[in-house]
């Protein structure tokens, strides 16, 4: 079994054997989240570490706080929340990368001024402890949706969504060991492979659904690699990605010569399961190509256009870190749409960005 020590530290708190270390972050200055988040490390019975840290989120605003739940650390890792890394390499997230649709009310976390939220997040889920190191641990939430009572919107001056941050939690891990591994993978059930695409737990109609997608989408990364293989920077570009630099413009043509790739494959390497039952329209593990869940949105959602069955393929594909190792720094097209205004370098490692420019609904030279 694995064993680790936490030993002092200098940078942001102070880890001692049998102890536990805390920091909290500086209260929020103007245009910052009311939102003060303290992160602690949890340590075992025998003083060691296995990637516990007990998360504090208070609203230090007069006004009650709408947040929606993936943006606020839980027991459950679903959301890349967390920034780590190890001897200042950065620890990649192993959990789940979920395409949302925009939240219902019954999506919020309602925190009243001055109540404070406690979780104690399981790291080892999602991230991996397993080598020995100097590691530094901070939460680092986009407040997409998220409001308060007064109808203003936690939105920084740039239009982009406040980020709720914690100060960074140092400490050193002695020890080796296995990592616990991600959480909350359906079962696979019964697997087959139908038009050169592997299925697991799919129906005979599910399948016939997912491969009109699979072609739909593969068309998609096609015309995207075409268009960008072109030059051409006209406002379909622009709209998603913002203004041009060759550099940027190369970024967005090497992840689309990756996804069309990945989506080419024609010998059961792509594999669609159907074993999940959450609200949501896919996810992927982004460590582990290329096995997309799709989830009960998908089911609903069009074959083409925006938000459809095909989009949701291109924006889990750009997850995979084989593929474009996208992020999803905001949902939605008019999220989108800011973030290339105000931030084109996030743009272009923002998932739903490469799905609507795939989608391009409605139509952009």
């Amino acid at each position: 079994m694995k064993k680790f020590v936490l030993m002092p530290t200098i940078a942001g708190g102070m880890v001692l054997a049998g102890a536990i270390a805390s920091v909290t972050a500086a209260p929020p200055a103007d245009r910052v989240s009311p939102l003060r988040v303290g992160l602690m490390a949890v340590a075992d019975p025998a003083g060691g570490f296995q990637g516990q840290v007990e998360v504090t989120v208070t609203n230090t605003s007069r006004h009650t706080a709408r947040v929606p739940k993936w943006q606020l650390p839980s027991n459950l890792v679903e959301s890349k929340l967390f920034q780590i890394s190890r001897d200042g390499a950065t620890v990649a997230y192993q959990g789940p990368m979920i395409k949302r649709g925009l939240p219902q009310a019954e999506d919020f976390v309602i925190l009243r001024a001055g109540e404070t939220l406690r979780s104690v997040v399981d790291l080892s889920k999602a991230y991996d402890f397993s080598r020995g190191g100097q590691y530094v641990i901070a939460l680092n939430s986009a407040l997409q949706f998220a409001s308060l009572s007064d109808g203003s919107a936690l939105k920084q001056s740039n239009g982009l969504p406040q980020v709720a941050r914690s100060a960074p939690l140092s400490l050193w891990v002695a020890g080796k060991g296995a990592n616990v591994g991600v959480q909350g993978k359906p079962g696979g059930g019964g697997g087959s492979v139908v038009g050169g695409v592997s299925y697991k737990s799919c129906s005979a109609t599910q399948i016939d659904s997912i491969g009109g997608a699979v072609n739909a989408a593969r068309g998609y990364a096609e015309n995207a690699k075409g268009y960008l293989n072109a030059g051409t920077v006209g406002p379909r570009y622009t709209t998603w990605f913002g203004g041009y630099t060759s550099s940027r413009y190369a970024t967005a043509s090497q992840n689309f010569v990756a996804i069309d790739a990945a989506l080419d494959q024609s010998n059961g390497e792509i594999t669609v399961n159907c074993g999940c039952n959450q609200k949501y329209y896919a996810y992927v593990y982004p460590n582990q190509p290329y096995e997309i869940y799709v989830c009960r949105a998908f089911w609903t959602a069009p074959l083409t256009g925006t938000d459809s069955k095909a989009g949701t393929l291109i924006h889990e594909t750009s997850h995979f870190t084989a593929v474009a190792g996208t992020d999803d720094h905001v949902y939605g097209q008019s999220g989108a749409k800011s973030l290339a205004i105000s931030d084109p370098a996030s743009a272009l490692d923002n998932a739903d960005s490469h799905e609507y420019f795939a989608e391009n609904t409605p139509s952009q030279n």
